[in-house]
């Protein structure tokens, strides 16, 4: 006897468990679930009731062995789509196929191409390369991903993605002007397909050269080089009338040329007051490998002493004003700065780092003691990881000199003025 919907929902509704067969092997499980209760009752009743789930099974024989494979839920397969499948499952055993390992297999394949798309491709490479970067770097790199790449390519094969469809993934970053990013972005499709064909999972690289790009202006950090500008702006921020804290702040930022993220993240257990000496934690750095050093001249050390009453019991040097167990917000320093009345076209809180770069090479300190001084790592990233206190001798007398270079002009009120020529 074949099933008929009107059979189905009157079986379920008596609220038992139930086989329904309709033939050929197929047969409907009504099946109790988990008791639904109620909150009260008012006739005295029982205040739970069973719920039933409807499955379609068939039964079939596969070497003389009785298997199962489940077509779905009712009502979500219909009774019609039900006998379809199983029809489609008899045809498979008369060409000698076992339905279920077949099913197994899709899905195998399935699975198999899921983790052969560009994204998951992607990720891996992430996953491996975000190890030796800082934080702030890592998060940049997969959101550009997710914004601009994933969405048009993530789901392609890798194997089949063609240069022509990253080209035009590249090209709709650049329609909303963002030069910059599109060149960025295919540098890491270029280093995830170079991956990719080093582990075996692509055969070729097929990302666009740049030159297919529109060209990307690079983008310079505004900073303050003349001389009789640099001593106004270091009077400007020793008369800072804000908090303690962002005045000093923003002259460590002078004297130590870190970048932003690593100064206002500093932990004063990286202190060595002692040695004169602030080793910014490996995993901190913008390109992980170890510790950077940075000598402390003696003013820098002074504004420690004059910053340990204010924050020195809690963990950061500058902490949040909302919570101590978080460091100062990255825009606190930019808005002291446009407060002092530098505007983001003459300065920037990166742009001490170009700075003292410019300055001091003007003046002759050896360029290797300033790249390393700047935390520039060499190409070599392995060898740069054990070369910590390489120039470090050089690096002391060059900070020092920095820290007087920049008293000097603050003292000079417009005037020129030397404090002596280092030759390297």
């Amino acid at each position: 006897m074949r099933l008929t919907d009107k059979a189905i929902k009157a079986a379920i509704s008596k609220q038992r468990r139930a086989k329904l067969f309709d033939g050929g092997g197929l047969y409907l499980l009504l099946r109790p679930v988990a008791p639904l209760t109620r909150p009260h009752t008012t006739s005295g009743e029982a205040g739970s009731r069973s719920s039933l789930r409807a499955f379609w099974r068939q039964k079939y024989y596969w070497a003389g062995v009785e298997k199962l494979i489940s077509h779905g839920p009712y009502p979500r397969v219909s009774l019609r789509l039900a006998r379809k499948r199983r029809d489609e499952a008899k045809e498979q055993l008369e060409a000698g196929i076992d339905p279920s390992a077949q099913r197994k297999a899709a899905k195998a394949a399935r699975r198999s191409a899921a983790k052969s798309t560009f994204e998951a491709l992607a990720r891996e490479w992430y996953a491996k390369q975000a190890k030796t970067w800082a934080a702030s770097n890592a998060d940049k790199v997969i959101g550009r991903l997710e914004n601009d790449a994933f969405p048009r390519l993530g789901g392609k094969p890798v194997r089949s993605l063609t240069s022509d469809e990253i080209l035009q993934c590249l090209r709709l970053v650049e329609e909303r002007g963002a030069h910059e990013g599109a060149h960025r972005i295919r540098q890491y499709i270029d280093a995830i397909y170079k991956y990719a064909v080093h582990t075996g999972q692509a055969h070729a690289n097929p990302t666009p050269a740049p030159g297919a790009l529109a060209p990307a202006k690079k983008a310079h950090f505004a900073s303050i080089t003349e001389p009789k500008g640099v001593g106004a702006l270091i009077r400007a921020i020793r008369s800072y009338e804000g908090t303690e804290q962002v005045r000093i702040a923003l002259q460590l930022a002078a004297l130590t040329f870190v970048r932003p993220g690593e100064l206002r993240a500093a932990e004063w257990r990286e202190f060595d007051p002692d040695a004169g000496e602030w080793r910014i934690r490996p995993e901190r750095m913008k390109v992980k490998g170890a510790a950077h050093i940075v000598p402390l001249s003696k003013q820098a050390l002074a504004l420690l002493e004059q910053l340990k009453p204010l924050t020195g019991s809690g963990k950061y040097l500058f902490p949040s004003e909302r919570s101590p167990l978080r460091p100062m917000s990255e825009n606190t320093l930019t808005a002291a700065l446009r407060a002092l009345g530098y505007s983001k076209e003459q300065m920037t809180v990166h742009g001490f780092r170009h700075m003292a770069s410019t300055l001091l090479n003007e003046h002759g300190w050896k360029a290797d003691a300033i790249e390393r001084q700047l935390a520039h790592m060499p190409r070599d990233q392995v060898r740069a990881a054990y070369n910590t206190a390489q120039y470090l001798p050089e690096r002391r007398e060059l900070m020092a000199w920095w820290a007087n270079r920049l008293d000097a002009l603050a003292a000079a009120d417009g005037k020129v003025v030397s404090i002596g020529r280092h030759l390297a």
